[in-house]
């Protein structure tokens, strides 16, 4: 799941050197960060907070396939 929020991450932001994923997991789930640079927030959160949703719908449904659960935080 890491692999795919970095290249789903890096298609989207202007520098996408500055990209950064953890993983860890907790309490029976993976959890994934994502730490972008301050100019690419905007475009990872999206209007309305769409694009993030919208990521982490994909993740889910890849999760789900595996039979996991993620959660993701966009810091």
């Amino acid at each position: 799941m890491k692999d795919l929020v970095d290249y789903i991450a890096r298609s989207l932001v202007d520098y996408p050197d500055q990209i950064v994923v953890d993983e860890f997991y907790e309490e029976g789930k993976t959890i994934i960060t994502l730490h972008v640079a301050e100019e690419d927030m905007g475009r990872m959160i999206g209007k309305g907070g769409k694009v993030a949703n919208a990521i982490r719908v994909l993740v889910r449904a890849a999760a789900a396939r595996e039979g996991q659960r993620v959660q993701i935080e966009i810091e």
